[in-house]
């Protein structure tokens, strides 16, 4: 009786789990449209970011150049990198995800 009742329960298991999967449809849509409404303001995020960094980073190549420091000209290379880098990792984000 216990070996019926416990085969029964797995069935019912079994088949609760295989009507609750479905084919998925209704839960990629959702992460697709729950994605796409949090990427714009991700993507703000990161220009606010760049353009703080951006400003520090000038303040920094500045400082150096008047202190007249010969590796003005790596940092200056850097700092330059990075703000490019910032810029085009957001429009290539933007394209993959959207």
């Amino acid at each position: 009786m216990k070996k019926k009742i416990m085969i029964l329960g797995a069935a019912v298991t079994a088949a609760a789990s295989a009507f609750a999967q479905g084919d998925g449809t209704a839960g990629i849509s959702e992460a697709t449209k729950m994605v796409a409404n949090y990427f714009e303001p991700l993507t703000q995020l990161i220009y606010a970011v760049g353009a703080v960094v951006g400003l520090i980073g000038g303040i920094k190549v500045y400082q150096k150049f008047s202190s007249g420091d010969p590796d003005t000209s790596k940092t200056a290379s850097s700092w330059f990198g990075a703000c490019i880098f910032l810029i085009v990792a957001a429009t290539v984000l933007r394209s993959f995800f959207l």
